[in-house]
């Protein structure tokens, strides 16, 4: 199924397409213009059609292939008719019935061997039924994640595929022709695995994201509400933080963002926009699966707990009025002393920030198992360290670390990122000392943390917990004078009897 550069040139001179895209909003627009600027001929369609005729005589006149390299479809079957075979027709919709109903459409269209292509943010749960269901009618399924939001579809997303592993070499030359590429050409795009792995892949992404994001944030409060700085000088300071080991596409951005003007009022911009975050699922899956796989995903979960007590602005604003926070503390004195504070808040944001992919990773390695994937973390943090949103330079060191060891249990535990928690976690728990005495909000930090030292601990307090369950519920517990499986009851109160709960974990 391997498309050669002859097999594309044969194609498109006889007028056929290598893909079709359905949905022209903003990914898919740009998605395809970054196609055919590549060399690929892209059909185009989307069920309202004048959208169509509008995009194909606007964005993409004149682009690609001698300037046809994008041509309109207005029905699913002309769509189909325009593709080399074995055709490959990729959803850009939203996510949920849509995706379905295309499908239904597309299936009596197409023969044994073509391939459905999901790009949208779909539940990774929903791309294993799709991919089996097609199997079964002769087709071929993919789900990819692409990351990078509206620039990174038109000059070069992260994308994730998975699915049916037969459609790969088809999809593989416009996929990684389309990615970003680092630095030594290698793209940002490469095969994750069978069934839901792409999409759970983008999902975890899209969790790291939500945490990366809220400990920015919370690093712009304290320098803001411990040092009292503007955001201009916040701004600075991120610009500064984005050449060192912070360096990363969110930290930039943050930079940016501190220092625009208001056209309007002369005022920071970000001073004036609402303190309300929205989302739109992935956080919550992700949270929801390490539950549901027994990974302690924690600060990727207060990333999400944080943007649902934002959504709370008229109940704050009333709690503001009658809960009262610790008296105002003494703010670092003189410039050396803020110098220094602002160093400890660049640490412990940097610390925070392998804890919460240490979540990541792991919650990947634990659903791997579940669900019989062959996840290359190495090959995934090439795949994120460009194009996507949580791109950033130590994702190089995160390769590497699995390079050394490929069955590392945990990314904590590779000796550059164990030695920069050492040497972080003074100023860590520095900053987050400050934030608790000054009543500043800061739960995705303190999370991480929570984090690293639970996982450091040879023993941690959950004796007490197994005791309590045995106590009311005969739960049953193991000693530690005796070998892991086997279980103990103990009559607690003399009236319980003998009698114990199996013992299972949810």
């Amino acid at each position: 199924m391997t498309q050669t550069l002859e097999d594309g040139q044969a194609a498109r001179q006889a007028g056929q397409s290598d893909i079709g895209v359905v949905g022209l909003a903003v990914m898919g627009e740009n998605l395809i213009l970054n196609m055919a600027s590549k060399g690929f001929r892209v059909s185009a369609f989307n069920r309202t059609v004048s959208k169509v005729t509008d995009f194909v005589e606007g964005r993409a006149r004149g682009q690609g292939l001698l300037g046809g390299g994008v041509v309109g479809a207005y029905d699913l079957p002309q769509l189909v008719s325009q593709l080399k075979k074995p055709r490959k027709v990729m959803l850009m919709v939203k996510a949920g019935p849509a995706v379905d109903s295309f499908i239904e459409a597309l299936i009596p269209l197409l023969e044994p061997g073509d391939i459905i292509i999901d790009g949208g943010n779909t539940h990774y749960p929903d791309t294993v039924r799709r991919e089996a269901a097609l199997r079964e009618q002769g087709l071929y399924f993919i789900g990819t994640g692409v990351s990078g939001g509206e620039e990174g579809a038109l000059t070069g997303p992260s994308i994730m595929p998975g699915g049916s592993p037969e459609a790969w070499e088809a999809v593989k030359p416009i996929f990684q022709g389309i990615a970003a590429k680092v630095a030594d050409g290698t793209p940002c795009c490469d095969w994750v695995g069978e069934g839901g792995a792409g999409h759970f892949v983008k999902m975890v992404h899209n969790g790291i994201e939500y945490a990366d994001m809220q400990m920015i944030a919370e690093a712009y409060s304290l320098l803001r509400g411990e040092l009292g700085l503007e955001s201009a000088a916040i701004g600075r300071i991120f610009e500064e933080w984005n050449r060192g080991e912070l360096d990363s596409y969110l930290i930039e951005i943050t930079a940016d963002i501190l220092s625009k003007v208001d056209d309007e009022t002369g005022q920071p911009l970000v001073d004036l926009i609402l303190d309300t975050a929205g989302q739109k699922g992935t956080g919550k899956w992700t949270s929801t699966t390490a539950l549901d796989v027994g990974s302690p995903a924690m600060t990727i979960t207060e990333a999400v707990y944080a943007r649902a007590i934002s959504a709370l602005k008229d109940e704050r604003v009333a709690a503001s009025r009658v809960l009262k926070g610790p008296e105002q503390q003494p703010a670092p004195d003189g410039a050396e002393a803020q110098a220094e504070f602002v160093e400890q808040v660049r640490r412990a944001l940097f610390a925070s920030k392998i804890a919460a992919y240490a979540q990541g990773f792991q919650l990947m390695k634990l659903a791997a198992a579940e669900n019989g994937w062959e996840l290359d973390f190495g090959s995934i943090a090439m795949m994120w360290r460009g194009g996507c949103i949580i791109r950033a330079a130590f994702l190089d060191d995160i390769k590497a670390a699995y390079d050394a060891q490929p069955q590392l249990g945990n990314l904590l535990l590779a000796p550059h990122f164990a030695e920069i928690m050492a040497s972080h976690q003074g100023a860590w728990r520095q900053v987050i000392s400050a934030a608790v005495l000054g009543g500043v909000w800061v739960p995705a930090f303190s999370s991480a943390l929570a984090y690293y030292d639970g996982y450091r601990s040879e023993r941690l307090p959950a004796n007490i917990l197994q005791a309590q369950r045995d106590y009311f519920g005969a739960h049953t517990y193991e000693r530690i004078d005796k070998p892991r499986g086997e279980f103990f009851h103990t009559n607690w109160t003399g009236r319980g009897g003998t009698t114990a709960s199996s013992t299972y974990n949810v």
